[in-house]
């Protein structure tokens, strides 16, 4: 019975997908529609910086920020200082 409901959720998924396919046609988007004032179009360097760098500038800063501001205990932070080896184990 398993089998049967795999097929029909399956079958359900690649039908809708077909669907939404059919339905939205690209050529389409050639055509001006009533109202629509596109601005001007961004540089290669304007789009790296808007989708590469930006995105990597704001992770760093949010990765500085947590670093900076974290407040674990140093017990449970993992450094140099607090790993136990099993030589010091012994001793």
């Amino acid at each position: 019975m398993d089998k049967k409901n795999a097929l029909r959720a399956g079958a359900l998924a690649a039908g809708t997908t077909l669907m939404m396919l059919l339905m939205s046609s690209p050529a389409l988007a050639i055509t001006r529609d009533d109202g629509d004032d596109p601005g001007p179009g961004l540089s290669v360097i304007e789009t790296l910086g808007l989708f590469v760098a930006l995105p990597i500038v704001l992770f760093a800063v949010i990765a500085g920020l947590v670093m900076v501001f974290d407040r674990s205990k140093e017990e449970h932070r993992v450094t140099s200082r607090n790993i136990k080896t099993k030589a010091d184990a012994k001793a």
